[in-house]
């Protein structure tokens, strides 16, 4: 998706969001990311705010609008939306401004023990009954092998993208940022989901699931849980690649070849 500066949002859109936040002073357009048609930190009369945007009638409005509705739910760890409004065909969300550094996944980063404590956080919280988001059964029925996808029902409120670009550092502190897919399931999916993730950032593979193990969830998961998740996880990136050959898509789905044979060797 373009993204455009805030200055080149229509008169009336301009208007709308200087009603919440006061007059703007600065403007600064947000890099990296593809999912906004808007991405812009403002300085403004009552404070910084991060602005993020689509256009109403976009396919990906939807996600936003789960971003929207999820956000009172979310653990401190994770940024504060202060508003939400759609004025002249944008639909806008005003998130509290996260300053810091996507978090590095290496072996023996310092990171690490922050996002530990980020996503341990995280996964005490359930998920909001009165909230429509996505069931990680549905999400992951077309890849986990036939009879398994009940595995992945659950009451916990799931991230599922631990990208690097998702994980901010901040003052010693990680902070989970872009909540477009909310899913509710079981707790284990997350930290399997980060597993994968360590491995991209050249953790081997058995080091990646022993972190995984720190979480109590995906210690106490059945074993043909994991083995399912691993299948289902291999086939996903399997059809990315497919879709879409780049070198690092191409390398997930062999990673994830490499965890589904490991979680299936310790069944």
């Amino acid at each position: 998706m373009s993204r455009i500066p805030f200055e080149q949002l229509p008169a009336d859109v301009r208007r709308a969001i200087t009603d919440k936040t006061g007059a703007v002073h600065r403007a600064l357009t947000a890099q990296g990311g593809m999912n906004s048609g808007i991405a812009s930190v403002l300085e403004t009369e009552s404070g910084s705010v991060f602005v993020k945007g689509i256009p109403t009638d976009h396919p990906q409005v939807a996600a936003q609008h789960r971003e929207a509705t999820v956000a009172p739910h979310l653990p401190a760890s994770c940024p504060r939306l202060y508003w939400h409004l759609e004025s002249g065909g944008w639909s806008l969300l005003g998130w509290e401004v996260i300053d810091g550094r996507h978090a590095d996944y290496r072996p023996a980063s310092p990171d690490l023990p922050l996002v530990e404590a980020a996503l341990t956080e995280l996964q005490a919280v359930t998920a909001p009954a009165d909230v429509e988001i996505k069931c990680a059964v549905d999400r992951w029925a077309d890849y986990a092998p036939p009879g398994t996808s009940h595995y992945f029902s659950g009451n916990a409120l799931l991230h599922t993208d631990f990208a690097p670009d998702n994980v901010l550092i901040v003052d010693d502190r990680a902070r989970i940022v872009d909540w477009a897919w909310p899913t509710r399931g079981a707790a284990w999916i997350d930290p399997g989901s980060l597993a994968l993730r360590l491995m991209d950032a050249g953790h081997p593979v058995e080091a990646a699931v022993a972190f995984a193990r720190r979480f109590p969830s995906w210690r106490d998961a059945e074993p043909e849980a994991l083995v399912s998740f691993g299948a289902a996880t291999a086939a996903l990136w399997h059809e990315i690649a497919d879709g879409d050959g780049t070198p690092w898509k191409l390398g997930m789905a062999e990673r994830a070849v490499t965890l589904g044979h490991v979680l299936r060797g310790r069944l």
